[in-house]
């Protein structure tokens, strides 16, 4: 069973604030959680799904069934899991952990995803989180995909390494972009460490991110890993946005 590291966590919160749902600030008996209404709005991503994109079916279609836009358009990676549908919802918890100091939303966000990821996790051997460019850690303090990769990783007794993947350049926010410009302005964004390959080589590597829109950042990671060897690359996110609301995130 995974376990998270929130106990802890959860008795500090207490002793100096009251517990809030992390998205309307109403009364909840767990600061890592949602009132029940706030629960209800999130849009949680259920089997079956593409094993490829992650993205839900409408009916059982047998395991390892892949989507037609996924035959049509194959990932860099191979299997792809997401926890919610991007919504506003949704956003108000990556946003909490992102930009509001809230690592409470995070531990929240990563015993979904885990939940989502359980056979992804069960099978990786190692959990790579997407990188940040060493300015924008310098801007926000911490990386959020690091955040959701160490609680996964002790949750499911999985090695991680922050150190592996980095961000060589740094990207325009991809916010506003469609997909072709998102693929473009992430080309060759990521490289391995210098001594990285031999970690990865003939290993299955599970890419940790809070969102995924095209896929574009994900895609870029992948390739590197692929090209240094990778057995296998999957990807788990907290939150898929659907293709209509690709525009505006």
């Amino acid at each position: 069973m995974l376990q998270f590291p929130g106990r802890l966590w959860r008795g500090v919160v207490d002793l100096v604030t009251p517990s809030l749902c992390l998205v309307c600030q109403g009364a909840v008996e767990d600061p890592a959680s949602l009132c029940v209404d706030c629960w209800a709005k999130l849009k949680l991503i259920d089997e079956p799904v593409c094993d490829a994109l992650g993205t839900p079916f409408a009916y059982d279609q047998g395991a390892g069934a892949f989507s037609p836009a996924a035959l049509a358009d194959p990932p860099v990676w191979d299997r792809a899991r997401a926890a919610v549908l991007f919504s506003d919802d949704s956003a108000r918890l990556v946003h909490a952990l992102k930009y509001r100091d809230r690592p409470e939303a995070g531990l929240l966000m990563a015993r979904l995803m885990a939940g989502a990821g359980r056979r992804l996790l069960a099978e990786a051997d190692l959990l790579v989180p997407v990188p940040l460019h060493y300015f924008r850690l310098w801007q926000r303090r911490f990386n959020q995909s690091a955040f959701l990769a160490t609680a996964l990783a002790a949750a499911a007794g999985r090695p991680w390494r922050a150190d592996l993947l980095r961000r060589r350049r740094l990207t325009r926010p991809q916010v506003g972009l469609d997909q072709a410009q998102r693929h473009r302005n992430v080309r060759g964004a990521f490289a391995l460490r210098d001594d990285a390959a031999a970690v990865v080589a003939g290993r299955a590597v599970l890419i940790i991110d809070d969102v995924r829109t095209t896929g574009a950042t994900a895609a870029a990671c992948a390739e590197v890993l692929r090209q240094a060897g990778a057995a296998r690359v999957d990807l788990l996110t907290f939150a898929l946005v659907p293709p209509a609301g690709r525009s505006h995130i």
